[in-house]
């Protein structure tokens, strides 16, 4: 029998790239290459909110390389500085935040109040329309006669392919027209609720689960849900993918540090936006049988979709079918650039 001790396992190569020189150069990297995505959709984006969020996303960007370029330089001369430190990282990763999504997202939005016609996406009017309809007439959703009946140019909008539960994010906007009332500030705060939430279960697991994650990969988590264009564009500019998202990874954290039961409620809120998480739905309650908590996870993962879908089946059955099943799957009036095959994966309307 051999008495060596056993060789430590050399971490892999995108280890070692993220742990090199305290996490910075890989921030540095990432701040400079969103900086440069973010110039060059102001600078050749054909959709007007997309240009308008770069020529301010930019900015941000830069200030947060910058910070990250300084973090390495004090880094260097004093390797244990708290400027350099995890802590600092943080705020740095939030002044990327507010300046890629919070202050072009603000901007927009005010001067969308303020009478432009062109700092949104199509499917921010489309919530808002479903919140109205859903004050007004008890279902988020137009009947295939009711939006045959509008003008060519406004049946696309007239079509709502999401879950009831999309509806509420346009209440506000149907009761106050105003800055605050845009159906992208509430998409930010549910996103932002869902991600802080993740990440408390992920700091305090429960008993018999595995150790809390460390700081850093959270941060890193952090940063791949926020901070990366693919996500502060799309919550500036339309926004009603990331509550979703983030409602998906808050059950995937409660899966994580077993608990079955919250992680199927998440998963549950998700699948009453959009149909894009039925899938997690799936693989949780999947999980759950594996571990004898199959009931735990499908009471909320399947039951409260369920229970948004029993309201407006009873108000109009067949509104909701046209907009929630033959529009996505291409049997509606006029068809979406954005169609699909799967149901409810519809990025814009």
């Amino acid at each position: 029998m051999s008495t060596a001790a056993p060789t430590e396992r050399r971490p892999r190569w995108w280890h070692r790239l993220d742990q090199a020189a305290g996490s910075l150069t890989l921030d540095l990297g990432l701040y400079a290459v969103s900086a440069t995505f973010a110039a060059v959709t102001a600078a050749t984006s054909t959709l007007v909110p997309h240009r308008a969020w770069g020529g301010i996303a930019a900015l941000g960007y830069l200030a947060a390389a910058l910070l990250s370029a300084g973090q390495l330089l004090v880094r260097r001369s004093r390797p244990r500085s708290a400027l350099a430190g995890l802590p600092a990282r943080w705020l740095v990763t939030t002044v990327a935040w507010a300046g890629a999504v919070l202050l072009p997202l603000l901007w927009q939005s005010g001067q969308r109040a303020a009478g432009r016609t062109d700092r949104a996406q199509e499917e921010v009017l489309v919530v808002e329309e479903s919140g109205r309809r859903l004050l007004e007439t008890g279902t988020p959703y137009l009947g295939r006669d009711a939006i045959a009946a509008l003008p060519p140019g406004d049946q696309l909008l007239g079509y709502t392919p999401y879950q009831p539960g999309m509806a509420l994010f346009g209440l506000p906007r149907a009761a106050v027209d105003a800055w605050w009332t845009d159906a992208r500030i509430l998409f930010a705060v549910g996103t932002a609720l869902a991600l802080v939430l993740a990440l408390r279960v992920l700091r305090q697991p429960t008993a018999g689960a595995r150790p809390p994650w460390h700081g850093a990969h959270l941060l890193r988590g952090v940063q791949a849900a926020t901070v990366l264009p693919v996500c502060a564009l799309t919550l500036a500019t339309g926004g009603d993918d990331l509550p979703v998202l983030a409602l998906c990874l808050l059950a995937l954290a409660l899966a994580a540090t077993a608990r079955p039961g919250w992680a199927g409620v998440a998963v549950g809120l998700a699948g009453a936006l959009k149909l894009f998480a039925w899938p997690v739905a799936a693989v949780l309650v999947i999980w759950g049988l594996t571990r004898r908590a199959g009931l735990r996870v499908a009471a909320g993962a399947l039951g409260l979709p369920a229970a948004a879908l029993l309201p407006t089946l009873l108000v109009d059955r067949e509104a909701l079918v046209e907009n929630v099943l033959r529009f996505p799957l291409g049997h509606g009036l006029v068809s979406s650039p954005a169609q699909s095959p799967f149901p409810g994966q519809l990025i814009a309307t």
